[in-house]
C-alpha cells in the first residue's frame, strides 16, 4: 500500500508556512548575519579588483535578506561600482517578497537586479541550450543545495561559471548539526521523491576533496527552539515537525511508530540540549567558500 506521507516541498503554501516558522524559532538568520558582518568583508576583497562591474548570482536567493546584507558588504568594499545581481529563484512567492524588500531598501542605485523564476538546473539547461557561459565575481548558494537532484554537478557547473578573482560561497547545514543525526538515522523513512536530497556540509567536504578544489570552512552555532514539537495538537509543533521531516502534515500520515521514534530523537544530545525547560535543535551551519 502507498504511504499517504508526502513530500513537503510538493505543497507550496505549507512548505512556506513552516519554513517562515523555522526562522521565526531560530537563529538562522541571525547567524548567517553575524558571519555576513564580521568574515564576509576580508573574504571580496578580490572579487572586484578594477573592475567598472561586479556581477553577482545568487542561486536560490529566496526572498532576498541575506542578499541584501551580502550587497551591502560589497557595495562597501567597491563604493561606486556598478552590481549587476541576478537571482535564481523557482518560488514567485519569494522573488514578489524579494522585489517588496529591494523597493524599500535605500542605498541600491549601483544595483541592477535581474530575476529568473527558475531552478538552478533550469538556469543550467538554458545558458547550456543558448550557448552562454557568463562568468561570475561572486556565486552565492545560501541553503539550496537540498533541491538539486545531482549536488556534485551543480556545484561543477557554477564553479566552472567563476571568474580568476571570483568566490563561490556556500552556506548549508553542518555535518556536526541535529540535522545530520536526525537524516543519517531517517532520511530513508521521510517520502523524499526527487524533490529534495538530505546533504550536509560532512558530504560536501567529501565531494570537494575528491574533486580536488580549494576550499575553507566556517562553522556557525545556530539552533531552533522545538519544544512545541512535544506538545499533542500544537499547530506550530506539527508545522515544525513538517520541516524537520520534510514531510506534509508528519504528524497526521506518519506510523505513529516513525513518529515515536522520530520524537524520541529530536530529545537525544545529537539532536538538541535542554535549556531553561526549552528543547533546542542543533540547527549548526556550515559556510563554505570555494576558491575558482
Amino acid at each position: 500500500m502507498a504511504s499517504p506521507m508526502k513530500n513537503l516541498v510538493a505543497d507550496p503554501d505549507r512548505y512556506l508556512q513552516s519554513f517562515r516558522l523555522f526562522l521565526a524559532n531560530s537563529t538562522e538568520h541571525q547567524c548567517m548575519q553575524e558571519f555576513v558582518e564580521s568574515q564576509l568583508p576580508a573574504l571580496i576583497t578580490s572579487i572586484g579588483n578594477g573592475k567598472p562591474t561586479i556581477n553577482i548570482l545568487s542561486v536560490g536567493g529566496g526572498a532576498g535578506e541575506i542578499d541584501l546584507l551580502i550587497l551591502s558588504k560589497v557595495q562597501a568594499r567597491y563604493p561606486g561600482v556598478t552590481i549587476n545581481n541576478d537571482v535564481i529563484e523557482p518560488s514567485g512567492d519569494q522573488i514578489l517578497k524579494y522585489k517588496e524588500l529591494v523597493a524599500k531598501t535605500s542605498n541600491l542605485e549601483n544595483v541592477k537586479f535581474t530575476w529568473h523564476k527558475e531552478t538552478a538546473y533550469e538556469y543550467e539547461s538554458r545558458m547550456n541550450a543558448e550557448k552562454k557561459t557568463k562568468k561570475w565575481d561572486f556565486i552565492h548558494m545560501i541553503q539550496m543545495l537540498y533541491y538539486v537532484k545531482d549536488v556534485p554537478a551543480t556545484i561543477r557547473y557554477f564553479h566552472s561559471l567563476l571568474e580568476t578573482q571570483a568566490k563561490l560561497l556556500i552556506i548549508l547545514v553542518s555535518g556536526m548539526s541535529g540535522w545530520e543525526s536526525l537524516w543519517k538515522k531517517y532520511g530513508s523513512s521521510f517520502p523524499l521523491e526527487d524533490l529534495c536530497s538530505y546533504v550536509s556540509s560532512a558530504d560536501l567536504k567529501r565531494m570537494l576533496d575528491s574533486a580536488g578544489l580549494k576550499y575553507q570552512l566556517y562553522e556557525l552555532p545556530s539552533y531552533m527552539d522545538i519544544t512545541s514539537c512535544f506538545i499533542e495538537g500544537s499547530k506550530d509543533g506539527e508545522l515544525l515537525l513538517d520541516f524537520l521531516t520534510e514531510t506534509c502534515d508528519f504528524s497526521k500520515t506518519a506510523p505513529p511508530e516513525l513518529k515515536r521514534q522520530v520524537l524520541e530523537e529530536l530529545r537525544k544530545p545529537e539532536c538538541s540540549e535542554k535549556r531553561d525547560g526549552k528543547v533546542l535543535f542543533n540547527n549548526n551551519l556550515s559556510v563554505i567558500v570555494i576558491e575558482p
